[in-house]
């Protein structure tokens, strides 16, 4: 998440101190410090959730697993009461599919999950990349 605000936080702090700092140089050195910082610690953050998902991995096939296995869970919730239950009811009426509420804290949580896995993913293939391989 910080590092999608990196960029646009670099620009409104540089804008900042253009207005607020009237030595062109002290402005300068005073951006590139704050952009500096921030790329630092976006990649503190970065590595942190590299580390999460290293230990992860390294664990029990139920703690590598249970997220997907959630997500799983809740498309197969989407699916039944999208796709499949109008279709049932549709050629054997409305009493004939069953579906199954899906409470907004589950939406969100399939969001987040959807974003953790491509973050992760992410993380991934750039571990790869700096071991070289």
């Amino acid at each position: 998440m910080l590092l999608s605000l990196i960029g646009p936080l670099v620009g409104l702090v540089g804008k900042f101190i253009d207005k607020a700092v009237p030595d062109k140089d002290l402005a300068e050195r005073l951006k590139a410090e704050f952009s500096t910082q921030a790329h630092e610690l976006a990649r503190d953050e970065l590595q942190g959730a590299i580390k999460i998902i290293l230990a992860e991995a390294s664990g029990s096939w139920i703690q590598r697993n249970w997220r997907p296995i959630l997500m799983l869970v809740i498309v197969c919730i989407v699916a039944n009461n999208y796709l499949l239950a109008p279709y049932i009811q549709l050629a054997f009426g409305p009493q004939a599919a069953l579906t199954l509420d899906l409470p907004g804290d589950l939406w969100t949580l399939m969001t987040i999950g959807v974003g953790g896995y491509i973050a992760g993913r992410t993380g991934e293939k750039m571990v790869d990349k700096w071991k070289g391989d």
